[in-house]
């Protein structure tokens, strides 16, 4: 049943058996669309993704202003919930333990093969004294937490191993890179020499 973007939010506020459902094949038919070849999209996920999808658009009815298609809006919002469970998905076998392991390393060669040879001096200090005040300046905590962000693992995720909350994780990082930027700028690195060398 064609229905405009008025039919959609009214049946879905009356909890119409027939708008459900067509909205559920509706996520269905755009998630596998939207999804199709990535690892861990399988059937039983894309089903999982559309009935949280169809929860959260239940959720969310008055935030949707009829700016686009009800059916757009809904598929928008169901592809946002289907990454985010691809992203956790993708972190939720990896330990911090694991992915800290090998935070004792050396400082990485961040110099440029074309960088002049006092630019690769001082970016391989910077590195170093990076390094060595994630190491001895944060507490074990600090660099779980920085070194897992670093890697890409999912505040979320950071969060639920360390028992903590987000608001909670935030403050935790927060507090850890200004500790670093003070140690940095007290070892003689300015705020323009994190930023420039950040960017190359």
């Amino acid at each position: 049943m064609n229905r405009d973007n008025a039919t959609w939010r009214q049946q879905l506020a009356q909890h119409d058996a027939g708008a459900l459902a067509d909205l559920r094949a509706t996520l269905m038919r755009n998630l596998r669309r939207g999804l199709a070849g990535r690892p861990r999209a399988d059937d039983s996920f894309l089903e999982d993704c559309a009935q949280e999808s169809l929860l959260r658009v239940l959720d969310k009815l008055d935030q949707f202003h009829g700016r686009s298609q009800f059916t757009t809006w809904a598929t928008a919002l169901a592809m946002r919930v289907a990454f985010g469970e691809l992203r956790r998905s993708r972190w939720k076998d990896v330990s911090l333990s694991d992915l800290t392991a090998d935070d004792d390393q050396a400082a990485p060669d961040v110099a440029g093969d074309g960088a002049a040879p006092d630019v690769q001096l001082q970016q391989r200090d910077l590195a170093a004294a990076l390094l060595a005040s994630i190491q001895h300046d944060l507490t074990a905590r600090q660099r779980t937490a920085l070194v897992a962000e670093l890697k890409g693992m999912p505040q979320d995720e950071i969060a639920r191993q360390l028992g903590s909350t987000r608001n909670a994780l935030y403050k935790l990082t927060h507090d850890a890179r200004k500790k670093l930027r003070e140690r940095l700028e007290a070892a003689g690195f300015t705020a323009d020499d994190l930023v420039s060398d950040a960017g190359k």
